[in-house]
């Protein structure tokens, strides 16, 4: 006989359910305890106990060795110390390994920017230093060094082949064994820091760069203040243990007979035939001057280390942030304190943009009206963001042109001539057209207030009171006054999408790019993010936005564009576009995602 466990059968009068029911509530507590007054025990760890008492008694045993064992000449040592000569030495191997780093990554910072640059030229001669003195024993390059003298006596400045000299000095006059030294250490250090520095740079992600372009920051702002403080946390550790290995190696300067601390200690204990006590002199100064390049390292790695780690006592993680509702989006009263530009007329005159064989734009024309707001909409690899980065040039067209107001996007025209304007050049001109990514893009050692500052003060040339008050009232308009001293780390995504919003405008741009703003954010942030869109619509700033938000399209756009295969099937006002289709590939595309 099978019992039907879904209409239970009773048990001396009692259903099965009813006794579940009464044996669960005889397990819970007649009320809930006060667990505030309990004490906790932390988890105990003997094997851990162990093993540090261990290292302990280990630590102290060969210590006690060294410390009582006579044969160390530990009275010698007191002895030799302090000395003067030894104090001339160490001065000697510290100016060394000073000058040796500073010159050594200055030169090999240089070669790495070539190494990375467009120029093949600058690309190969980088490579081919680095692979030369990367090959040279260090130590036969300092004997060459200091016997250049028997190569070339003199060391001349004048115009090659002409016998026209300005000046002439006698090479081993000019090249003593310090300064040979130096140039030995300085050309090796170069080499090898070059490839870590390299190796800092290619980590930092390549929509940095962009960012940077697109904000119209000039070339070596963007090395200088985006790049390389980003590629620095990755330099730093690596580096280090090339300035740790440059202070052992000035020993091999004994080779010329310069008297840095190594060399003073062979010298004495040559003498006086005390060899373990002077070594331990050398060991021991080698260590305190490790440890205290180690305590620099540290307080560098922290200072680049800004806005990569979230401060342990702050509250504003980002999933506290991402559930906090946003704050209202414009400031009490509406009152609008930024003075936009008017927007400008965009006109796309038969462009088109291949990425190697593969055409990804196809004699593209588009014209749009300042002020008006574009949706360009599409399906995957259509080309739609592509067509956005060609506008601020970005991507770089192989046929047709761009303009704004009138102004030709990377091209100067003299009579019937075009002629390609420089990088320099063009990023001036990006200051116009104002570019929102879909990865944000922030500056991530950067504050939020300082990713705003950073392109009016080094692009428009405002002064930092100017550009700061200006990029506090946009903070305001976008809800995020309380986060000016934040990191973008500490943001939600959100957040970080207004922050970028707010950095665009703070150029006061004529055009507005949006490429697919809401798509890296959780659909409950997509709606904070549209607002603002929704907001500088109304603000006469001509908007061009790629997105898949169709409602969004909607309910903004003037003008909805299709995108297919990177032509453009159809153009249209959303009513039309979104009720009646007039092309049917549009209309089976709208069918799918609305």
């Amino acid at each position: 006989m099978h019992q039907n466990i879904a209409d239970p059968q009773p048990i001396s009068g009692v259903t099965l359910s009813q006794t579940i029911a009464r044996d669960a509530a005889r397990a819970l507590p007649a009320q809930a305890e006060d667990y505030a007054r309990f004490e906790i025990v932390p988890a105990r760890y003997p094997a851990r106990t162990f093993g540090t008492i261990l290292a302990l008694i280990l630590i102290g045993g060969i210590a006690y060795s060294i410390l009582t064992n006579p044969r160390w000449g530990w009275p010698i040592f007191a002895q030799w110390f302090l000395s003067a000569p030894v104090l001339l030495g160490l001065a000697r191997t510290l100016l060394l390994t000073a000058l040796g780093t500073v010159f050594g990554f200055i030169l090999g910072t240089a070669l790495a920017l070539a190494r990375v640059s467009r120029s093949p030229l600058l690309a190969r001669l980088s490579w081919s230093y680095i692979w030369l003195f990367r090959s040279i024993p260090l130590i036969v390059l300092l004997l060459l060094l200091n016997n250049l003298g028997y190569l070339y006596e003199t060391v001349s400045v004048g115009v090659p082949f002409t016998g026209i000299n300005f000046f002439s000095y006698s090479t081993t006059e000019l090249i003593s064994p310090f300064v040979a030294a130096v140039l030995g250490l300085t050309l090796n250090q170069a080499a090898f820091s070059s490839e870590i520095i390299r190796g800092g740079i290619l980590s930092v992600d390549q929509g940095q760069l962009e960012a940077a372009a697109a904000l119209g920051l000039p070339r070596r702002r963007q090395i200088f203040g985006i790049v390389l403080p980003q590629a620095m946390r990755t330099i730093l550790p690596a580096g280090f243990n090339e300035i740790i290995n440059l202070a052992k190696g000035t020993s091999v300067v004994y080779i010329l007979a310069l008297p840095e601390l190594f060399y003073t200690i062979q010298v004495i204990y040559r003498r006086n035939l005390e060899v373990v006590p002077l070594l331990m002199v050398a060991t021991v100064w080698y260590l305190i001057i490790l440890t205290g390049l180690s305590v620099v390292q540290k307080r560098i790695e922290h200072h680049f280390a800004r806005g990569a780690l979230r401060d342990a006592g702050r509250s504003n993680s980002p999933h506290s942030q991402a559930s906090a509702a946003p704050k209202a989006l414009v400031p009490a009263g509406g009152a609008r304190t930024i003075p936009f530009s008017p927007g400008g007329t965009v006109a796309i005159e038969k462009i088109s943009k291949n990425f190697g064989e593969l055409l990804v734009l196809d004699n593209i024309s588009l014209h749009i009206p300042a002020g008006s707001v574009t949706v360009i909409i599409g399906q995957s690899g259509s080309g739609k963001s592509t067509l956005l980065r060609t506008i601020n040039h970005l991507d770089r067209v192989d046929r047709g042109f761009i303009s704004v107001d009138g102004a030709l996007i990377g091209y100067r025209r003299e009579g019937d001539t075009l002629h390609e304007l420089k990088e320099a050049d063009i990023l001036r001109l990006r200051a116009d057209v104002g570019m929102v990514f879909q990865g944000f893009n922030l500056f991530p050692h950067l504050t939020v207030l300082q990713n705003l500052i950073e392109a009016p003060v080094a692009v428009l040339g405002q002064s930092r009171a100017v550009a700061e008050k200006e990029a506090r009232d946009l903070l305001d308009r976008v809800g995020l006054s309380d986060k000016v001293d934040a990191y973008p780390r500490h943001l939600s995504g959100g957040q970080q999408q207004r922050v970028a919003i707010a950095r665009a405008m703070a150029l006061k741009p004529k055009v507005l790019l949006f490429d697919e703003p809401t798509s890296a954010l959780d659909p409950e942030l997509v709606t904070e993010v549209l607002d603002v869109i929704k907001e500088l619509a109304r603000s006469g700033v001509t908007l061009i936005i790629v997105t898949h938000e169709m409602g969004f399209a909607r309910e903004v756009a003037d003008t909805v564009v299709f995108m297919e295969k990177g032509r453009i099937v159809e153009a249209g006002p959303p009513g039309r576009m979104f009720g009646a289709p007039e092309h049917p590939r549009t209309a089976e595309f709208l069918s799918k995602v609305l």
